[in-house]
């Protein structure tokens, strides 16, 4: 299984409490390998697009983590709070067959939950699915959550689910305080290391 962020909490020099520094696995910095492993091809998109969303929160205090545009859109501690939950009910619901709830709360956590715990649980929820996952028998093992769906639908429902809201994330974090990209490796980074690596095979 591949290592997930550490998480690294250090003073702010401005002053207004310790924020967090994230360290990245390469799974969850670096554009996704291929592989003919299919459900190895998921995880790593999975962790890639995990690491897309945690990189948002990354030198945010509390109450910037709560921040929304005129209202509109989702906090990113809400963002990875809902797919916390989100990988929470598919995998351990529909895929494990336990009881699960869903509610709007989640969106809009209170202050109980700190950026420090909701990227911990993120992480915990991320291993766990992974384990999950590992363990089926195959993708084709059946959904109890969605009529004709099977663990293939659940993980490409999870790599759309969080791809979605990492966009989201990027134009929160953007709007808030001007930080644009996707973090230590991104799509540009990764044309330029394709684009070379094709070069050096033609000399």
């Amino acid at each position: 299984m591949a290592a997930s962020s550490d998480l690294v909490s250090r003073e702010d020099p401005l002053g207004d409490g310790p924020r967090l520094v994230l360290v990245y696995s390469a799974a969850e910095s670096e554009f996704p390998r291929g592989t003919s492993d299919e459900r190895e091809l998921f995880l790593r998109w999975l962790r890639f697009l995990r690491g897309a969303v945690t990189r948002s929160l990354e030198g945010l205090s509390d109450e910037q983590a709560r921040w929304r545009p005129d209202e509109a859109l989702i906090c990113l501690l809400g963002i990875v709070n809902h797919l916390t939950h989100v990988e929470w009910r598919w995998i351990d619901g529909g895929m494990l067959g336990q009881e699960i709830s869903r509610s709007d709360v989640e969106f809009t956590p209170g202050p109980e939950l700190t950026v420090q715990a909701a990227l911990t649980a993120y992480r915990e929820r991320a291993a766990a699915t992974e384990g999950a996952v590992m363990a089926m028998p195959s993708l084709d093992w059946p959904c109890r959550l969605e009529e004709g769906a099977d663990l293939r639908w659940v993980l490409l429902h999870l790599i759309n689910e969080t791809a979605r809201h990492a966009g989201h994330a990027d134009a929160t974090r953007e709007l808030l305080d001007g930080t644009k990209g996707e973090g230590p490796q991104s799509w540009t980074t990764h044309q330029r290391q394709l684009r070379s690596s094709s070069w050096s095979q033609r000399r």
